[in-house]
């Protein structure tokens, strides 16, 4: 494990280990609320906090955090007041996000597209010790909303009406998990990149509804699946000499791929098993 003796790949891993608990956990919110895409919308979007991080000399990290907090509130109070859809919502946060992105990079002193490179498809030799701090405090926020708030989260996911029958906040956790995606994209824009985070946000949730039935089983799955693809992934980008965000969304895909090809089994066996069931259900009806 000589990779471990190098200061950038330490700090890499530990990155990598806080985006694959983080984006599948916000993810499988997102994914129960139909709402997969988010996170490029909000990828997007970071792209013109980088680029503004670039223009002022500060943490774009910093930046892309506050730009998509700020761009993913706009799009939630958009989607909840009814003005436009939520896919024109979408369709602004892509195309203003990037072109804004852009621009601002060409018009910074010194500035270029090449700036962003690393941003948008992940780096792991450009992870500073000034990103890990700022990763680990935007991941332990995510932690603790989506694993503390985790029932009141689902219920929303649910049925929105029913939950604000029941007296929950409503509009505020909307909000709460608006903001929640888009410091999840910040964490992981450092190793996966913005272009493909939402891929880690989306691939190991639908990988784990493959093997699982119950909403806390697929979350707990879906998180240890992104923890051993972003690990395996930034390891792997060591010894190939491939890009980060690449080579960790493909692994992704290669355990939906697994997962799907052991599920198709299992769901055979308990569909025998409920019509064996159904069958003993009729004939002691019959015998009564």
């Amino acid at each position: 494990m000589d990779l471990l003796h190098y200061a950038f790949m330490q700090r890499a891993l530990i990155a990598a280990a806080l985006v694959g608990i983080t984006a599948p956990a916000i993810g499988t919110y997102l994914v129960q609320r139909r709402q997969a895409v988010m996170g490029d919308g909000i990828g997007h979007v970071a792209m013109t906090g980088v680029a503004l991080g670039f223009a002022f000399n500060t943490s774009p990290v910093w930046m892309a955090t506050l730009v998509a907090v700020v761009g993913a509130v706009g799009m939630e109070l958009i989607r909840s007041r009814g003005k436009t859809s939520g896919d024109i919502a979408l369709a602004m946060l892509f195309y203003g996000g990037l072109a804004g992105g852009v621009m601002i990079i060409n018009l910074a002193p010194g500035g270029s597209t090449a700036n962003l490179s690393s941003y948008l498809f992940g780096s792991i030799t450009t992870v500073s010790a000034e990103d890990i701090t700022a990763v680990v405090i935007l991941a332990a926020f995510v932690v603790a909303v989506t694993i503390g708030l985790r029932r009141q989260l689902f219920a929303i996911s649910q049925d929105e009406e029913f939950a604000r029958v029941t007296g929950l906040p409503v509009r505020a956790l909307n909000l709460l998990m608006a903001v929640t995606a888009a410091v999840t994209v910040t964490v992981a824009m450092r190793i996966v990149g913005l272009l493909l985070v939402s891929a880690m946000m989306v691939i190991p949730v639908a990988a784990a509804q493959r093997v699982t039935r119950g909403f806390a089983a697929t979350l707990s799955l879906a998180m240890a699946i992104g923890v051993v693809v972003s690990l395996s992934g930034t390891a792997a980008t060591y010894y190939i000499d491939a890009p980060s965000g690449a080579t960790i969304v493909l692994l992704a895909i290669a355990v939906f791929i697994v997962t799907t090809a052991l599920s198709t089994p299992m769901a055979r066996r308990r569909a025998k098993a409920a019509r064996a069931a159904r069958e003993v259900c009729v004939q002691d009806d019959v015998k009564v």
